[in-house]
């Protein structure tokens, strides 16, 4: 008789009704806190509550910081980049539906 194992790395599930705090967002994607709220700041992340420590953000926003993360580190943009950069790819994808 064999045993047959499969293993799958490498994918993340987040429900859209899932609320992280910043300490669960930053240790999530590894960034530092003042980072995180940089990306508030200029409006990359738009979490619920009034201060980091109230605030909460839902699992599309893990998947935005990701790409941010990607952005600042890969592609070395500054902040105000990155926020350009995701602006445009959500106009990007919003016309993409357009089309269809």
């Amino acid at each position: 008789m064999q045993t047959k194992t499969t293993q799958i790395t490498g994918i993340s599930i987040v429900e859209d009704e899932v609320h992280m705090s910043i300490i669960e967002l930053c240790h999530t994607i590894n960034i530092e806190q003042e980072d995180l709220v940089a990306w508030v700041q200029e409006g990359i992340l738009n979490p619920t509550g009034n201060s980091p420590e109230d605030w909460r953000f839902s699992g599309d926003a893990l998947s935005r910081a990701k790409k941010a993360l990607r952005l600042s580190r890969d592609l070395e943009i500054n902040t105000p980049g990155v926020a350009m950069v995701l602006d445009l790819l959500d106009e990007i994808s919003e016309l993409r539906k357009l089309l269809q």
